[in-house]
Formats: structure tokens, C-alpha cells, sequence
């Protein structure tokens, strides 16, 4: 089992656990409630390659897209919101 790092100001969100007709909305919100040097630690079952097209489109450069676990079955992603 592998560890993942602690970051300080890290909000988790385990997409697992919401309804998949909501996730994208939720993760947008999630995303928006956000403030400049904060983080969301991002879980799924699966990589969300379509949303990730879509977070870049829409938060530009004030994202930062960085995996912490890419393995099947077992996603984790940290995305930062940059000042």
C-alpha cells in the first residue's frame, strides 16, 4: 500500500460517493468554493480524462492538475487552486 503525501489546506472529495449525474457539478462547485492556495484531494474509481478536458477549459491556468495515485481501480488527484 502506498502512501499519500499529507499537504496542508487540502479539502478531500471522493467522487465515489456521489450519484455519477451529479459528480461533474459537484466537482465544479467543490472547485469554485475554492481559494488561491487551497487544494482538493480528488478520488475515483476511475481516470476522468473528460473531465479533466473540461476543468482545464474552464479554470485556465488558476488549476494545477497533479496526480498523487494513478493505478486501476484507484485514482487520487490533487488539484490546486493557484493565485
Amino acid at each position: 500500500m502506498t502512501t499519500i503525501p499529507v499537504i496542508n489546506n487540502v479539502h478531500p472529495f471522493d467522487a465515489r460517493g456521489v450519484a455519477k449525474r451529479f459528480r461533474h457539478a459537484a466537482i465544479f462547485g467543490a472547485l469554485q468554493s475554492l481559494e488561491a492556495g487551497e487544494t482538493m484531494r480528488f478520488v475515483n474509481d476511475h481516470d476522468p480524462l473528460p473531465l479533466l478536458s473540461q476543468l482545464r477549459q474552464a479554470f485556465g491556468e488558476r488549476l494545477g492538475i497533479e496526480y498523487v495515485r494513478r493505478e486501476a481501480g484507484e485514482i487520487v488527484i490533487d488539484f490546486h487552486v493557484l493565485a
